[in-house]
């Protein structure tokens, strides 16, 4: 009996840790300042956070209006859009609003259409060749697991965002064509300050300043990231309650068994 409330105790912590999935394996990326939260930390940080739905809008916007020129989501659909709030009309038009290669036609040759919620979010260039050709030989990351590639997560992406503008210090030197930029690794990073005031007009009113426009791209790319990361904590919660009651019942179980040994 004993045994068997060992391993039951071993599953217990398992179950814990594996349920919530707060601990990550993969190697990240370090920079040489602490990737800051914006006040008043993140909505969907904690074991009960969850996604502001019109921050993710709003994210959306930034990256579609910005962020989109250079950067690739290639992980994401439109259809996926509805998960932000967005419904199936605004969904359609917002696809339609691409053009996406499809075909061949009877004839055997590719033809261009407007996208459709099923058509995966089109690309700013043909290929990383092309990317590079426009961007003086740097490559735009696709943005799609931008998150958890990053050391800081949301918190590096915001940090970076708002970190332009600064001065380096004397013996630092910026080579040409570059940006000094002290959260990314080696301080020079080719893309230019990509948010400014007013960079987007939000449709709820929000005023859009740099640190705003930082702040919901930053929770969209988690979303984009983690877009089951809701239905996750839900279920690791359910697996504890579970589990909770399981050792209660257990322990009485254990007790009775043993006062009758005994």
């Amino acid at each position: 009996m004993r045994k068997v409330v060992i391993a039951f105790q071993i599953l217990v912590v398992a179950g814990l840790v594996g349920s919530l999935g707060y601990i990550k394996f993969a190697p990240r990326e370090e920079t040489s300042l602490h990737p800051h939260a914006p006040a008043g930390g993140w909505p969907q940080a904690g074991v009960f956070g969850t996604y502001d739905r019109a921050a993710l809008q709003r994210g959306f916007q930034v990256y579609k209006q910005v962020c989109s020129t250079c950067h690739s989501m290639k992980l994401l659909s439109y259809r996926n859009l509805t998960d932000l709030g967005f419904n199936e009309n605004e969904v359609k038009a917002i696809a339609a609003d691409y053009q996406v290669t499809d075909g061949p036609n009877d004839a055997g040759d590719m033809f261009q259409r407007p996208g459709r919620p099923s058509d995966a979010f089109v690309s700013p260039f043909a290929n990383d060749k092309a990317a590079r050709a426009s961007n003086n030989g740097a490559l735009p990351p696709d943005l799609s697991l931008i998150v958890k590639a990053r050391h800081g997560g949301e918190s590096y992406v915001y940090s970076l965002l708002t970190g332009f503008g600064q001065t380096p210090a004397a013996d630092e030197k910026i080579a040409a064509g570059m940006n000094y930029n002290p959260y990314f690794p080696g301080h020079q990073i080719a893309m230019p300050a990509p948010l400014v005031d007013g960079a987007v007009t939000y449709a709820d009113g929000t005023n859009a300043t740099v640190e705003q426009e930082a702040r919901d791209v930053a929770q969209f790319l988690t979303w984009a990231a983690e877009p089951k990361m809701e239905a996750r904590k839900q279920m690791g919660v359910r697996v504890i309650l579970f589990l909770v009651i399981l050792a209660v019942v257990m322990y009485f179980l254990k007790r009775s068994i043993w006062k009758k040994l005994h």
